[in-house]
C-alpha cells in the first residue's frame, strides 16, 4: 500500500506520446496493407496458372519483385506492432513481458528477411 496520490505516482515516468506514434504506425501500415494487399490478390487472379514456374516468372519481374518485397516488409512490421500491443496488454509481469518483446521482433525481423531473401533470390535468377 502506498500513501502517494495517483498523481503522485506518476509524475517522472515521462510522457505518452510515443502511444500516438505507435497507433500512426498501425493506421499508416493497415492502410498500405490494403492497396499492397488487393495489388496482390489482383496479381495473383490474372495469372493463368499458380504452377511454380509461372509464379516464379511473375516473381522475376522486377516491378514485382519490388512490390512483393514493399508487401512483405510492411505486413511484418504491421505484425510485429500488433503482437507488440497484445504483449504490452496481456503480459503483465516485467520479466516475461521483456522476453517475449524481444522474442516477437527477432521472429519478426527474421521471418521478414527471410522472405524478402527468398523473393530476391527468385527475382535475381538464383532459384530454379
Amino acid at each position: 500500500m502506498s500513501l502517494r496520490s495517483p498523481l503522485g505516482r506518476v509524475l517522472g515516468h515521462g510522457s505518452a506520446r510515443q502511444g500516438v506514434h505507435h497507433w500512426w504506425s498501425l493506421r499508416t501500415t493497415s492502410a498500405a496493407l490494403v492497396l499492397l494487399g488487393a495489388w496482390f490478390i489482383f496479381a495473383l487472379l490474372t495469372r493463368p496458372d499458380l504452377g511454380h514456374a509461372t509464379v516464379s516468372a511473375w516473381i522475376a519481374k522486377p516491378v514485382t519483385a519490388v512490390l512483393l518485397g514493399l508487401f512483405v516488409a510492411v505486413a511484418t512490421w504491421h505484425s510485429a506492432l500488433g503482437v507488440q500491443v497484445v504483449i504490452e496488454d496481456y503480459v503483465h509481469a516485467k520479466g516475461p513481458r521483456v522476453a517475449a518483446l524481444v522474442a516477437s521482433r527477432f521472429l519478426h525481423a527474421l521471418v521478414g528477411v527471410a522472405a524478402v531473401f527468398a523473393i530476391l533470390r527468385i527475382a535475381l535468377g538464383g532459384a530454379a
